[in-house]
């Protein structure tokens, strides 16, 4: 299990060793795109992703690149800011945006909007929640807790503690979550329903990293 500091301190090291943000979220992104096209049958089902402005929401950019290219009815819901994206999130937004306009649905009629798809992607906070959950976020978690829709989180579901597993205000349900690199500490009591997806921390990083914590 690893810490959300410790995860932070390994993307450093892995850019000191030669592997970019911008190419781990991608490896995420893709990552999350394999293991979820293993599981469910991606063509018979529509996929909505709830992007927040944080690196979770970049992972969910990616994704919806590779679901698009797969030929997947794929939509996202941007609950963020685009000027408060990092700069690998917001590289890969505009990318996205640029090549596919209509990817991007209006936030004025969610509540509508969430019923019409079987699966829900959870990329809204992870592992940034602080404090408890605000509007808008709030209600969409209400909404989607309601919904029949099969729920994917994205490294944390959205309203749990990376660090305690403390559910700070509510929680979005899932069936599965897709974990980076490494478990989190506060999912250790969901590790039945985790799955590890590697996003290519190299060797050296992970060698440079073992050796500071000895």
């Amino acid at each position: 299990m690893i810490s959300v500091s410790d995860m932070i301190k390994l993307e450093n090291l892995s850019v000191k060793h030669g592997v970019s943000k911008i190419k781990l979220m991608e490896n995420a992104g893709r990552g999350l795109f394999l293991k979820m096209n293993e599981k469910y049958d991606l063509h018979r089902n529509k996929v909505l992703i709830l992007c927040g402005s944080g690196n979770n929401g970049g992972d969910g950019f990616v994704l919806a690149k590779y679901l698009i290219k797969s030929g997947c009815d794929c939509k996202i819901l941007f609950l963020g800011n685009v000027e408060k994206l990092k700069k690998e999130s917001q590289f890969n937004y505009w990318m996205l945006k640029e090549k596919n306009e209509n990817i991007f649905l209006q936030m004025d009629y969610y509540d509508k909007i969430i019923n019409n798809y079987q699966i829900i992607v959870d990329a809204i906070l992870g592992t940034g929640v602080k404090g408890n959950i605000r509007e808008p976020y709030s209600s969409i978690i209400d909404y989607i807790n309601s919904s029949s829709a099969t729920v994917v989180a994205v490294d944390i579901p959205t309203g749990i503690d990376p660090e305690t597993g403390y559910i700070l205000d509510k929680i979005t349900r899932f069936d599965i979550i897709y974990t980076f690199h490494d478990i989190k500490l506060g999912l250790k009591r969901y590790q039945d329903k985790v799955e590890i997806i590697d996003i290519g921390i190299p060797k050296e990083a992970i060698d440079e990293f073992e050796k500071t914590k000895s």
